[in-house]
């Protein structure tokens, strides 16, 4: 009975408590960041949704706050419907926009072909006078024209630089080895905040993640897994239950 410890058995409200103290965080800047007054924040944690106003609300809340303490919300949120009996059902668009009123579109009417045409002939009269009153001033001078060549004038005996190549860029890759020994929550994003993974890691149950620069790892219970980082075990020092966040860089290359 004792390997039956499993993250999920957590409260919601006791993974956003978990999650703010571990950031460091108070219940009154989780409300600056989220706009969400302090009571909310405060009966949320104790798994309590009554001032939100109905699930709807409590969902939302939920994943703000899941957001500012550094938890995944997707996760957090369908954590919390797993929780609550399952997600809510989805609306049918039917129920929402309804015709109530016909749109009336204007009758189109056919070109009035007697001003086209009366148009047109005015063009050609006017034209006709140019033609007539410019006589030997539509000839065009070319004497006086030079030709452009198309091509531009290169110097003689002017070096061609070339073009230096790019430097590749040197990828510095780290390798994260995770394997549970009893279900945990896990969370990896990389050094650009890109989801890797976030889910219950099974006991027994090993993953891999591969990223540049930097992997940052989120455990709900560090005392239920081991890591490897770069092929080297890395020692958490954490109590059962205890939440940690790590990061974890590239290998430091030998001096030469």
């Amino acid at each position: 009975m004792g390997e039956a410890f499993v993250v999920q058995e957590q409260s919601i409200g006791a993974m956003l408590a978990a999650a703010r103290q571990a950031a460091g965080l108070t219940v009154e800047q989780v409300s600056s960041a989220t706009r969400i007054r302090e009571a909310i924040i405060q009966s949320l944690e104790q798994d309590d949704g009554s001032q939100c106003g109905g699930d709807f609300y409590t969902r939302g809340h939920v994943k703000a706050v899941a957001k500012a303490v550094g938890l995944d919300p997707e996760a957090t949120v369908h954590l919390y419907d797993q929780q609550h009996g399952g997600a809510p059902r989805p609306v049918a668009a039917s129920a929402v926009f309804q015709a109530d009123k016909k749109i009336n579109v204007p009758e189109r009417r056919g070109p009035n072909w007697t001003m086209a045409l009366g148009v047109a002939l005015a063009i050609v009269v006017v034209f006709g006078m140019m033609r007539v009153l410019g006589g030997a001033s539509d000839q065009v001078r070319t004497a006086d024209v030079q030709v452009a060549s198309a091509r531009p004038k290169v110097p003689p005996n002017m070096p061609i630089e070339p073009r230096p190549a790019a430097a590749k860029a040197v990828k510095r890759m780290v390798t994260v080895e995770i394997k549970a020994k009893r279900s945990s929550y896990v969370q990896a994003h990389d050094a650009m905040g890109r989801k890797l993974f976030s889910g219950t890691l099974k006991a027994g149950k090993s993953d891999t993640w591969s990223a540049e620069d930097k992997v940052n790892v989120l455990l709900a219970d560090a005392s239920a897994v081991t890591l490897q980082v770069n092929g080297k075990k890395v020692k958490l020092d954490a109590g059962r239950g205890e939440l940690v966040r790590r990061s974890f860089g590239p290998p430091k290359t030998a001096a030469r």
